[in-house]
């Protein structure tokens, strides 16, 4: 009788739990409190240098804000309504000041309710403009800096589909935007239209690597309707109002005028469509115009994408990075592969670049030819010029110094991508007499800013550069004590100006302007800190091995007033996200700082801290695969040997009780935490939100893994947790937003592996996020989701 009733009272327990009727919850004082703070503004500094804008915006979205209008078209979530990207992250607010100045101005006349994108300095830095969406539409803004006062210059029916709606005239006086057409199709409503014909796609038998994309094309009215949405024509509008049409209807993806500012460079994208690539894989036409919308020359058309060769070094055959080049009125710089584009083909030459003088009767010109994978250009001056070169398997990346005048280099860096300790810097930039930025170049030197990066913590610094003798001194180095500092800018290099950052564990960033040379600081702003119950709280980067040899590091955090010398033993909580590496050295080396300020959000489990937790954040979970081993090969005993080793070096610590133990990660990182608590019995309980965790799902490669599922199916198959849901039995809280769209973690692949672990009689609990993506960003989601996580934890380990 008694077993009868147990049998009984399960079903009915089961029954009862399945789901949940429950509304947004918020979580424990403690966390809300650092959860409901006002965000500090933004800051940009205009291109002279002289003003400073601040941008305001709520801290975050609301649900109503997600809930608006959207169809999802072509890789693109729009609203149709407002003609923009159902994306966009909007400001509310704007203040200026001058570099020097003492206060913050509010900008005046904004417009009611403002919602705020696409901010852009005019070329001579007198003006600021901006895109306000209403419910009717988008339309565009101007501040004037010296008076801080804003006026709209066009009414709400500009195109954002596509993103920004509008370009600067070199002069200052014009704007190019994209407007929607006069005349325009009506939105198809696809869940009422009665198709005339099933969908059909073909394949050529040609074989192709391209992976799984969200909200594709589905049917002609999907077509239709993208079509419709995205098309715009250009118009030029000057700061009164006034607006003379340039050119006619199109998908109007890119635009950008030479830096003499006589010409336009205009992409448009062509039909046939695809249902099986987003929007920038479909056929493309690039023609130069003059500014009348005058043509000029089709400079470039690209076919429909659909077939890519394998490997994250193959490209599409065809020009390629076709842009202007900085330091010349009107030439355009371009790319074309000499191998096919395909990574796998034994070649001397991989791409060569070539030039084009406008206005392009004459046939382009070869510059040089590279051995690897053409990454982009910085150019300087007739010259001097940077070429950046990559190749994936081998992580190699090269810097030449070309002179483009005699089409000769000399190789100026080659390193391991990923080796963070031995980077040169990026080099300095400024405006040239186009307004075009282009490498700063003073007595044949240019000049490097470094990150700073060493195994003995982080310097930043600014390095000179002999362009003849190819010979660096080091100018500057950051000597901050007990902060940390990043270089952001450089203002003048004569005058030995640069804006920095500056910041503590407890001190939020700053900026200031500081004189190299005589060391002086003016700070430019004051921000507070807006968590000031983490201000006693500990936190130490810690160093430790894995068992293999592999250095590894996090970032410790104890409870404020915790006793270091009694050692009560707390449960610990450990934030992580897998990365791949070919070579050892690289993969122990770490860029964290315990200067850096400690700034808690949804994105880890910092705020646990103040609950009486430890917290391992940004915990090092390298896998490595040197020589022909791919990382992969091993990952899952890798992945254990790094939960093994971050447990192992806080306990040898004395702070934490080894049985309670619990683990997280968001995208990769759910994929990992799914699959330490498939493998090992290192955690009490695991949190994983928003991950993949059926490898078959995305058979053409994830992450770093170029193989496809038929080169490795028992790599794809071990590595998958839907594939072990078995071997799962440790308390797992799943979240995932409902309306994801990041290639291969769809939404689906969540629910199924919930039903998996659920029928499998495995603890685990579910959480839909109602129209989160990828990111969760309303405050009704992002709150309830530290709720659920604190009760979890509460429950599974805590109190274990």
């Amino acid at each position: 009788m008694r077993i009868l009733f147990s049998f009984l009272l399960t079903c009915l327990l089961f029954a009862t739990y399945g789901q949940e009727s429950i509304t947004f919850q918020k979580p424990s004082p403690e966390i809300l409190a650092l959860a409901s703070y006002q965000r500090p503004p933004s800051v940009a500094m205009s291109p002279d240098g002289n003003w400073v804008v601040f941008s305001y915006r709520t801290t975050y979205k609301s649900l109503e804000d997600l809930n608006q209008d959207e169809v999802r078209l072509a890789g693109i979530r729009m609203n149709p309504t407002t003609n923009s990207a159902s994306t966009t992250v909007y400001l509310n607010n704007l203040k200026v000041k001058r570099r020097d100045g003492q206060e913050e101005i509010q900008v005046k006349d904004l417009p009611p309710h403002a919602k705020i994108a696409h901010l852009s300095f005019s070329p001579d830095s007198k003006k600021l403009t901006f895109t306000h969406t209403s419910a009717n539409g988008v339309g565009l803004w101007v501040v004037d800096l010296q008076s801080a006062t804003a006026r709209a210059i066009t009414k709400d029916d500009l195109n954002a589909s596509m993103g920004s709606p509008y370009e600067w005239y070199k002069n200052s006086a014009y704007l190019l935007i994209n407007k929607l057409p006069g005349t325009r199709a009506k939105i198809i409503d696809t869940t009422k239209d009665i198709p005339l014909g099933p969908t059909v796609s073909t394949s050529e038998g040609q074989v192709s690597q391209l992976r799984t994309y969200q909200d594709l094309l589905k049917n002609p009215q999907d077509e239709s309707n993208f079509e419709t949405l995205t098309q715009a024509e250009l118009y030029r509008v000057d700061l009164e109002g006034e607006q003379s049409k340039i050119l006619d209807k199109a998908i109007y993806s890119q635009r950008s005028f030479s830096p003499d500012g006589n010409y336009l460079l205009i992409t448009t994208i062509k039909k046939p469509f695809s249902y099986v690539v987003p929007f920038h894989y479909f056929p493309q036409q690039t023609t130069v115009y003059d500014l009348t919308g005058k043509l000029v020359k089709v400079v470039n058309e690209t076919p429909l994408i659909e077939v890519m060769p394998k490997g994250f070094s193959s490209t599409r055959t065809g020009k390629r990075s076709m842009s202007w080049r900085g330091d010349k009125p009107a030439t355009l710089v371009y790319v074309e592969a000499l191998d096919g584009g395909d990574a796998s083909r034994k070649v001397d030459w991989r791409d060569e670049i070539f030039t084009w003088d406008a206005p392009f009767a004459a046939d382009a010109k070869s510059l040089y030819k590279v051995a690897d994978r053409y990454a982009g250009a910085v150019w300087g001056d007739a010259y001097h010029a940077l070429i950046y070169t990559q190749w994936y398997d081998t992580r190699n990346e090269k810097i030449f110094l070309l002179n483009p005048s005699v089409n000769s280099a000399k190789l100026l860096s080659e390193r391991n991508s990923q080796d963070v300790y031995s980077h040169p810097g990026n080099v300095y930039t400024t405006r040239n007499e186009f307004g075009s930025l282009v490498m700063a170049i003073h007595n044949n030197k240019s000049f490097w800013i470094g990150d700073g990066y060493t195994k003995d913590g982080q310097f930043p610094f600014i390095d000179a550069l002999d362009m003849n003798k190819l010979a660096k001194t080091r100018v500057y180095t950051s000597d901050v004590k007990g902060k940390k500092e990043d270089i952001v800018r450089v203002l003048d290099i004569k005058k030995g100006e640069i804006l920095v950052s500056i910041q503590s564990p407890a001190a939020y960033p700053n900026y200031f302007i500081k004189n190299i040379k005589s060391k002086k600081t003016i700070a430019v702003t004051a921000f507070d800190n807006p968590f000031k119950s983490l201000e006693g709280v500990y936190k130490e980067v810690i160093h430790y091995k894995r068992k293999d040899g592999v250095k590894l590091s996090g970032t410790l955090y104890l409870p404020a007033g915790y006793d270091k010398t009694k050692k009560e033993k707390l449960p610990l909580l450990i934030w992580a996200y897998p990365t791949e590496y070919k070579d050892k050295n690289t993969a122990g080396q770490t860029t964290a700082s315990p200067y850096e300020f400690t700034y808690p959000s949804y994105g880890s489990f910092v705020y646990w801290v103040t609950k009486g937790y430890a917290v391992l954040d940004d915990a090092a979970f390298p896998i490595i695969g040197e020589g022909d081993t791919e990382p992969n090969d091993t990952f899952i005993e890798q992945l254990l040997a790094n939960g093994e080793a971050a447990i192992n070096a806080v306990d040898s610590l004395g702070y934490i009780d080894r049985t309670k133990v619990g683990v997280g990660g968001h995208s990769y990182g759910a994929f990992m935490t799914a699959n330490l608590l498939t493998h090992s019995k290192l955690f009490a309980v695991g949190i994983a939100r928003s991950g993949a965790y059926n490898r078959t799902l995305t058979p053409f490669g994830f992450q770093r893994e170029q193989r496809n599922y038929w080169d490795v199916p028992d790599v794809y198959n071990k590595m998958s947790p839907f594939m072990n849901a078995d071997k799962m039995k440790t308390p797992m809280l799943l979240i995932h937003g409902a309306a994801d769209n990041n290639p291969g973690t769809f939404t689906l692949q969540t629910e199924r592996y919930f039903q998996a672990l659920k029928n499998l009689g495995a603890p685990v609990r579910m959480v839909l996020l109602p129209f989160e993506a990828h990111g969760y960003a309303s405050e009704e989601n992002i709150l309830h989701t530290l709720w659920e996580q604190d009760q979890f934890l509460e429950k599974y380990l805590k109190d274990k």
